[in-house]
């Protein structure tokens, strides 16, 4: 992924994000940031779970290019998410770099953006979200016939593990869920870019059955219980605000 060096550092180091240690919002007062704040990434190899790669493929046609598809999908990432799930950004663009949060089934977690050019962008997931994964959204083109105009694809690519024990033991329904959400994304990808009628296809395999024991502890950090005792303590914070002012 990385081109040849200029001068001191790489052609492409602007597309990824600096290293950082802890992850940390743009805004201090974000109301959906208490479980990203603080927090690391965790690649699948920090998750607990069997390590699983997903792919969901949609035709956009011979319209429409890479390059126009990746923009318009960064500057309006959120935008084509089902109504299941929100994307709590703020910034007018996906950059290398940027931490949002998101809620999705009722949890709320993050991402952090790795990696962005003109034709794919990638999200690494923090500390207690549902999956440690690596997620890539990217278009190309379908160069399969030479006969055939050349078509745009949009592809979702994950490679993921469930990152605690409980997380794991749900995930035959996150997967249903993903199956819905996911396609559902490209859908509206594909509408908005004139395509009314899109197949989707999916494909999972599942790269490792082992589970890491090692990262049980990483149940610590579910956000799924993090998500609930966030809700239940809002009184709390509430009368503690209203003290304070």
């Amino acid at each position: 992924m990385m081109d040849g060096p200029v001068g001191n550092g790489p052609r492409d180091a602007a597309n990824w994000a600096r290293k950082v240690d802890r992850l940390q919002v743009t805004d201090p007062a974000e109301p959906h940031g208490y479980n990203i704040q603080g927090k690391r990434v965790a690649g699948p190899m920090n998750g607990f779970g069997r390590l699983w790669q997903r792919t969901y493929l949609a035709d956009l046609g011979t319209t429409v290019t890479p390059e126009a598809v990746v923009a318009d999908w960064r500057a309006h990432f959120g935008d084509y998410w089902p109504r299941m799930g929100r994307f709590h950004s703020s910034f007018s663009t996906i950059q290398p770099g940027d931490v949002t949060a998101l809620t999705a089934g009722g949890v709320t977690t993050g991402i952090m953006v790795l990696y962005a050019d003109d034709t794919s962008f990638t999200f690494l997931t923090p500390e207690g979200h549902m999956f440690a994964a690596m997620i890539t959204f990217s278009a190309e083109k379908d160069t399969a016939d030479e006969d055939a105009a050349e078509r745009t694809i949009a592809r979702i690519s994950m490679l993921l593990r469930c990152s605690d024990p409980l997380f794991e033991s749900m995930w035959p329904l996150a997967r249903r869920g993903e199956d819905v959400f996911w396609p559902g994304v490209l859908r509206n990808l594909a509408h908005a870019h004139g395509v009314t009628e899109v197949t989707i296809t999916e494909r999972t395999v599942c790269v490792d059955r082992r589970r890491l024991w090692a990262n049980w502890r990483n149940i610590r950090h579910n956000s799924g219980i993090r998500t609930v005792v966030h809700a239940l303590s809002a009184p709390i914070r509430r009368t503690r605000a209203e003290r304070a002012t």
